[in-house]
């Protein structure tokens, strides 16, 4: 009976641990669709880690890291650090030896300073406010993630313990994107000065032409074909009417030519006389007696 309802347990718990992981997985595509639609994230995303991120990786041993980042983002993944980040991480000592090492073996994004800097600063400066080169950002640090949620449009990428995690968009994040799509929505001033050229053209066009137009937009005015007893001027609908008579039934007829077939043709005599001259001048042929094949030949 223990046994048994261990068993339960153990398959209730993975139950669980299915429809968390369900959860998660529509939660975190919800929050890349939003950054992808909205701020125009494209595959392969880029991934720019500091070094609380890559020796978290490295203490979980959650490798390979570009496969388990692309299994979180559902898609594929370029993983990024800077100089600075590589420099913090050599003056930490022997303990963060095998995360240097990942470190090194990642692409470098460029930073512009010259002297090298903290971490933080150095992540914060190639971001930016809009964070044009569209980097997703990997750290451990709470607070540096709480300070980027406000100031930057940057998706944030964390761990916790085996398991990766994105960070819910901020509501400052959610503003931009609301006022993104309402710029997006209403016209610019040089759409506006465009638009009106293009009326006015179309209006004088129009006046040359004689037809009445609305000036305020630029489109036709319908002009209505009742007068003012409600009676209209002229039928609305134009009613179908024979033209004429059909075509076909005015067609001459056709000549019969078995009559010109029927005609004796004058040179009909001449061709019999040649054919029967041609027969006379034939060979004859010799017709043999079938008398003497009928029984044997005797000799008598």
């Amino acid at each position: 009976a223990s046994s048994a309802s261990r068993s339960e347990k153990s398959k209730r718990r993975e139950k669980k641990k299915k429809k968390m992981r369900v959860k998660r997985q529509k939660k975190n595509r919800r929050t890349v669709r939003f950054f992808t639609v909205c701020f125009g994230f494209r595959q392969p995303f880029k991934v720019l880690c500091d070094g609380t991120f890559i020796h978290h990786l490295v203490a979980n041993e959650i490798t390979p890291a570009d496969t388990a980042i692309s299994e979180l983002l559902g898609g594929p993944v370029k993983l990024f650090t800077t100089r600075c980040v590589v420099a913090e991480l050599e003056k930490l000592g022997n303990d963060f030896s095998e995360s240097l090492e990942a470190a090194q073996m990642l692409s470098t994004a460029t930073c512009e300073h010259e002297e090298a800097k903290a971490a933080d600063e150095c992540l914060s400066e190639v971001l930016g406010i809009k964070n044009s080169e569209h980097f997703f950002l990997g750290t451990q640090d709470a607070e540096f993630r709480k300070k980027l949620q406000q100031e930057t449009i940057v998706p944030l990428v964390f761990g916790l313990r085996n398991i990766l995690l994105i960070e819910q968009p901020s509501d400052f994040q959610r503003e931009t994107a609301k006022d993104s799509e309402k710029r997006r929505l209403n016209m610019t001033d040089t759409e506006k000065r465009l638009l009106a050229k293009k009326t006015s053209k179309i209006i004088a066009s129009n006046r040359e032409e004689g037809t009445i137009v609305n000036e305020e937009w630029g489109m036709p005015r319908v002009i209505s074909t009742r007068n003012v007893l409600g009676v209209k001027d002229r039928p609305q609908f134009k009613r179908n009417r024979a033209k004429g008579p059909n075509p076909l039934s005015c067609m001459k007829k056709k000549k019969d030519n078995s009559t010109e077939k029927r005609r004796p043709n004058s040179n009909s005599g001449a061709q019999k006389e040649k054919k029967e001259a041609e027969s006379d001048t034939k060979k004859r042929t010799r017709k043999r007696s079938k008398k003497g094949k009928s029984g044997p030949e005797s000799n008598e």
